[in-house]
């Protein structure tokens, strides 16, 4: 079926992302890319003496900046020549790696690292042009190439790309990066977090080759309003890009779409199959995607899938969905240090698998991308959410841009990946007039990018009507949200697992329930009876007191217990059983099963 397809319907987003100082390019995981992972040359900073002179004035604001900046990667030109570093004698780190984890000395290190890579390139085309891409840098990167500046980006979860192609040679490329993890109160997360601040290069480092004209963005779905249309927005980028024919394959639902783009560069469009094999956990079907022009072919695997709310149901494809999850962070089961590989994925959703959920609820930032990839692939649905945690900044302006930016970041990567059906705007945020209005605002913007998904986030809860024994959701955010979300520990910070028994929840929205988090701490091979804590007993009591208990809520549609596996945090200080490790997991450090990890595979083997 060929189709000529000229003025469509559908804007689903502004791909304008104002923190970063470049437009995201998408869909990185399947372009010609040349890998600068491996190791890279690095220098510790704690004084920041590479890049702000004695007065400290930023080496990188003077139209002077002398060599003494690490920037410029500068070498004594003779031996009476006072250059004070040497990235070539220095020693190296493993890229995408944490420093924390690589170097015993820079375990608890916050602050500033210089990373250096040398590098040659030839474009394959002279018109063509080059970018480099990261996949996440925690958490500010000032980012330089061959001395010149190229850009500063802050968030350390998100991707960011800057444009090469005018500064690039052939041979002997220096690519720097000044990397600064410290914890600030204005930023997003702030300075509190229950996590490990893993600081440096953690995900891949991508040299992208682009043609002169190419292919910026596409957002394909489905109509969330008709099951059989599938819709979607192409963006060309460079010049001249009115007028230009692109042509969209899904070559197993017969589609062939011919289009021209707008004066803008922008292509939208609509197109009907009846055809379509809807993707679920029980069929994760994904379709391959061609998007050709005249300089370049671009491919995606992309589900089509519906997913929203009536009543107090979730619905996928229309049918109702019982989420069956559980909580995850991003640390290597392998390394021990920040996720990143496909290895990594494999092991951490493979376990979820074996627990029998459907859902993962990817706490408490964006994770890298191959965890969103092959939950596409296994079926395995996905809550992705931002570090706007416990207390940030609600009246600081720039938090909020801060905020905004990592939130669209992640949307713009994800947003066509069938398994990611939940964006959270936030977790265990108290209410207040400033922080209520900052919450809308990113739900509002969230809606704008992208309609196709639910909207949730982790809420504050209270007695109802006064009584302790009965709870109910008190949080004005519930207004904005499809999905009521929230964490509760009776049992663990509440009380002793019994008082599980003595405890209902009243809730008056009508909207699906969805407990994003409940646990308790436990160490492997510790044994007593079950109200001892720190036990497997305890921590298997009470998940058997919780699953009870949550069972009586009415509109529960699912439930994503703290956590998959144990995971680093400095608030976790006790000798002997915590020694700087959440507990919560249902897997240790060592990736050895507890007694819970049995109660809640059982259970649901029963949904």
């Amino acid at each position: 079926m060929r189709l000529n397809i000229i003025v469509v319907i559908f804007v689903f987003f502004n791909s304008s992302i104002s923190w970063s100082q470049e437009a995201l390019l998408s869909n990185v995981y399947n372009r010609n890319t040349i890998s600068l992972d491996g190791e890279w040359s690095y220098i510790v900073d704690p004084y920041e003496n590479g890049y702000y002179n004695y007065r400290y004035e930023a080496f990188d604001e003077s139209e002077n900046p002398g060599r003494a900046a690490f920037f410029l990667n500068s070498k004594a030109l003779d031996a009476s020549d006072l250059i004070e570093y040497d990235f070539d004698k220095s020693d190296k780190l493993n890229v995408p790696g944490d420093w924390n984890t690589q170097r015993e000395n820079l375990y608890y290190y916050e602050g500033t690292i210089w990373y250096k890579r040398s590098f040659d390139f030839e474009k394959s085309n002279k018109t063509n042009r080059v970018y480099v891409y990261f996949g996440a840098c925690n958490y500010q990167a000032d980012v330089y190439l061959n001395g010149k500046k190229l850009g500063r980006h802050e968030g350390g979860f998100t991707p960011f790309n800057f444009e090469i192609t005018e500064n690039l040679k052939e041979k002997d490329n220096f690519l720097i990066v000044k990397v600064d993890n410290k914890r600030k109160k204005e930023g997003v997360p702030t300075l509190n977090t229950d996590w490990w601040n893993y600081g440096g290069l953690t995900r891949s480092v991508k040299l992208v080759e682009t043609p002169e004209n190419y292919i910026r963005d596409h957002f394909i779905q489905l109509n969330p309003e008709d099951s059989e249309r599938i819709v979607g927005k192409i963006q060309l980028s460079g010049k001249n890009i009115d007028g230009k024919k692109i042509e969209i394959k899904i070559k197993d639902l017969d589609i062939d779409l011919e289009v021209e783009s707008d004066q803008n560069g922008q292509v939208l469009f609509s197109v009907r199959s009846a055809h379509i094999s809807y993707w679920s956990p029980g069929n994760p079907r994904l379709y391959e995607i061609e998007i050709k022009t005249a300089h370049e072919v671009l491919k995606d695997q992309i589900g089509f899938r519906t997913i929203r709310t009536k009543g107090s149901k979730i619905l996928l494809n229309g049918n109702q969905v019982f989420l069956k999850g559980i909580c995850i962070h991003e640390e290597s089961p392998i390394t021990n240090g920040r996720a990143n590989s496909k290895q990594d994925a494999e092991k951490l959703l493979g376990w979820a698998e074996e627990l029998g959920c459907n859902f993962v609820r990817l706490a408490h930032y964006p994770h890298n991308e191959e965890m969103v990839r092959l939950a596409d692939r296994k079926g395995i649905m996905v809550w992705a959410e931002t570090p706007v945690y416990w207390t940030i900044q609600w009246e600081n302006s720039e938090t909020y841009k801060n905020a905004e930016a990592q939130l669209s970041a992640v949307i713009y990567r994800d947003r066509n990946r069938a398994s990611v059906i939940i964006w959270s705007m936030a977790n265990e945020t108290p209410v207040s007039e400033a922080r209520n209005l900052f919450l809308t605002k990113l739900s509002e913007t969230t809606r704008k990018l992208d309609p196709t998904r639910l909207i949730s986030a982790a809420l504050e809860q209270g007695n109802y009507e006064g009584n302790p024994n009965i709870r109910t959701i008190t949080d004005p955010f519930a207004d904005q949200v499809d999905v009521l979300s929230f964490n509760q520990y009776i049992g663990w910070y509440d009380g002793l697992p019994d008082k599980c028994k003595r405890v209902g929840w009243k809730i008056a929205q009508d909207k699906p329930v969805l407990i994003s988090e409940f646990g308790a701490g436990a160490k492997f091979g510790m044994h007593g009876d079950k109200m001892d804590r720190w036990t497997e007993e305890y921590q298997a009591y009470l998940y058997e007191e919780t699953l009870e208990m949550l069972d009586g809520i009415e509109q529960l549609q699912g439930i994503s217990p703290w956590i998959l596996r144990d995971f680093r945090s400095p608030r976790r200080p006790l000798p002997g059983i915590q020694d700087g490790w959440n507990r919560k997991g249902l897997i240790s450090d060592k990736s050895e099963k507890k007694q819970a990890f049995n109660i809640l595979q059982k259970y649901y083997e029963t949904k």
